[in-house]
């Protein structure tokens, strides 16, 4: 099976540590990426995502390889797709690199070439929409000359645990030959193990609902903490009685962004209400979160007035602008939200984030370091729980705020505070 040469469709967060993993285990790698500026740098030996080390490139370094051209790819044989599927302004699926992508490949496809999707889509995407690409542009007749198989991503982006080759891979194919094959393509590197779906549309579907779930059940947290704020509960305490419970599920409230769970419970909706079906539990979860932005900035404001501060022109520091934690990934991040509700009152803004590089974000005002400077300010708000923030004791905080510091915390950094989610 190593004899088969594997080309990744897109080097993010996703088809990155997939192309590692596989050229760590002695398969013949090449990796293809529309930008040129992400394949020199892996060249150089840097990941701007920060998903995988200078040496953890260096060890891959004999068996994977960058392009940007498509004829790179000729000899190849396995084709794997980790493209973005995001959404567009209105909230409807954006399969754009998809067919893209797909349209690319069925120029260098061959006899007996197998083509496999990771990219979370809604069921049918692979076979209605992909494949379609694949024949029109390689003159190709699907499970004949070539064949399919859909195999979801499951990476946490930031996550130095739960790394490709750890987490159990649900796998698939467009025949039960081929469904064998993929299934031990990828066992070949996944220590975790695999589960072969039935079909190619039960895997797509396992995955849509992964972050469908975990989305909803975040939005019944997020309502919980709007009542028990308006009843002065702290919700924080309230879900660690709950928890005391055996089956309690520990979901904690916060801001929703991110390019899977604010982004793929879309894709499920936009399908069912093709079929005539309105997900009204789906979309509501979908509105609650997306309110949530708005809401923290809107709290932020009752504070400081409680604080007896003014709030045109009031100074305010926001602390993380990625979507989670202990990652650069700033793809949908609901910090903006803040950002942008706090404009309407004509906060003055800066933004810290020790894991963005200057000059990445034109439209904010990035700073460096706060806490390495004299400036203080009417409200801090720390959005993001990056490790960098959790080091600081409330003292830090407080050195750098006004009188009557304002400290608003989202996710359970601080040991003092004004107000938490």
């Amino acid at each position: 099976m190593k004899n088969e040469r594997i080309a990744i469709i897109g080097l993010g967060y996703v088809g990155l540590p997939l192309a590692h993993a596989f050229a760590c285990q002695g398969y013949q790698v090449v990796g293809f990426d529309i930008s040129q500026q992400r394949v020199e740098a892996l060249q150089r030996g840097f990941d701007a995502t920060l998903e995988l080390t200078q040496e953890q490139l260096s060890e891959a370094k004999a068996t994977l390889t960058y392009t940007i051209k498509i004829e790179d790819l000729r000899e190849c044989t396995r084709f794997i797709v980790t493209v973005p599927t995001p959404i567009d302004d209105a909230n409807m699926p954006d399969l754009t690199p998809l067919m893209a992508s797909s349209r690319m490949i069925g120029t260098v496809l061959k006899q007996g070439d197998i083509v496999i999707y990771e990219s979370t889509v809604y069921p049918g995407v692979t076979e209605e929409v992909c494949v379609a690409e694949l024949e029109a542009s390689s003159q190709l007749v699907y499970n004949k000359d070539f064949f399919c198989g859909y195999s979801p991503e499951r990476i946490n982006p930031g996550d130095k645990e739960h790394t490709v080759t750890k987490i159990l891979k649900v796998t698939s194919g467009s025949t039960p030959s081929v469904a064998k094959e993929v299934d031990a393509l990828y066992g070949s590197i996944i220590t975790a193990g695999t589960y072969r779906a039935s079909s190619i549309k039960v895997a797509e579907a396992s995955k849509v609902i992964e972050n469908t779930q975990r989305d909803v059940n975040i939005a019944l947290v997020n309502e919980l903490a709007l009542i028990f704020n308006a009843m002065n509960i702290d919700t924080a305490e309230v879900l660690e009685a709950a928890a005391t419970k055996w089956n309690f599920m520990p979901f904690r409230p916060g801001l929703v962004g991110g390019h899977c769970i604010g982004v793929d419970p879309y894709y499920l909706t936009f399908k069912a209400e093709a079929l005539g079906y309105t997900p009204n539990l789906i979309l509501g979860a979908r509105q609650v979160n997306n309110g949530m932005g708005k809401y923290i900035a809107e709290q932020t404001v009752k504070e400081m007035i409680k604080a007896d501060k003014k709030i045109r022109h009031a100074s305010v520091l926001i602390l993380g602008i990625t979507f989670k934690e202990n990652c650069a990934d700033m793809r949908n991040t609901k910090v903006i939200d803040i950002v942008n509700e706090l404009e309407t009152y004509e906060c003055d803004i800066d933004i810290y984030d020790p894991w963005v590089e200057n000059g990445r974000v034109t439209q904010y005002n990035m700073i460096d370091n706060p806490f390495e400077h004299s400036k203080c300010y009417d409200a801090i708000i720390v959005a993001v729980a990056h490790r960098e923030f959790e080091a600081f004791e409330t003292e830090a905080y407080r050195r750098i705020s006004t009188e009557l510091p304002v400290l608003i915390d989202i996710k359970g950094v601080l040991k003092e505070y004004t107000w938490r989610l």
